[in-house]
């Protein structure tokens, strides 16, 4: 299933909740490249698709958890999304890194977008990724796949303490016990072999038994 992660809308303030992860290129040697007068970063629909064209895209991902006293994952975050062609599919919270974005950053504001500000992420001073998924427009390279671009993603466990009320094309967080979120039956309705990659992050934290 194609990933269908949303572009913002050039014309929305640099503040508003509403614009997800544009990607911004602009302040090279050679000069900026053309933008909205909010964002002169931003890419137009022809020009991101020309950079997909040429480069791969970076992105964060995150698999939303609680977890117990001791630490230990109790309850998974799944969201369900609603896509710009009508479909309804999982996925997990994801975006673009911003030119002269910290990681850091660009996870906490992701995490921000998808579950809402009262959520309060636990994000560590330097995040270290458990994997780095590639997703690629050509089915078979790899487990994950991603029809509009090459894109290299930094993928994090990121526990969450507060009130989740998902928003944008996010319509509901569902919270599932470890071993219902790395299901087959789970990974068959997540987008772009996302399943894979929550099975792994929930290895990489020892909740799978």
């Amino acid at each position: 299933m194609p990933v269908r992660t949303p572009d913002p809308d050039p014309n929305e303030p640099e503040d508003d909740s509403a614009e997800r992860d544009p990607l911004g290129l602009g302040g090279s040697a050679g000069g900026s490249l053309p933008g909205s007068a909010s964002n002169p970063a931003w890419l137009s629909d022809v020009e991101l698709a020309e950079m997909r064209r040429r480069l791969p895209m970076l992105y964060v991902e995150a698999i939303p958890v609680r977890t117990d006293g001791l630490g230990q994952v109790t309850q998974v975050g799944i969201l369900l999304r609603a896509t710009p062609l009508g479909e309804i599919t999982r996925t997990i919270v994801s975006g673009r890194v911003r030119y002269g974005e910290t990681v850091r950053d660009a996870l906490f504001r992701h995490l921000e977008n998808d579950l809402g500000p009262m959520a309060f992420p636990l994000l560590p001073p330097s995040p270290t990724p458990f994997t780095v998924a590639e997703y690629f427009p050509m089915p078979g390279l790899s487990a994950f796949h991603d029809d509009r671009q090459h894109s290299v993603s930094l993928a994090y466990v990121v526990p969450v303490t507060g009130t989740c009320e998902p928003r944008q094309d996010a319509l509901e967080v569902t919270w599932m016990e470890p071993s219902e979120a790395a299901s087959d039956a789970l990974a068959a309705e997540m987008e772009g072999g996302r399943g894979s990659l929550v099975r792994l992050g929930l290895a990489s934290v020892g909740a799978l038994r």
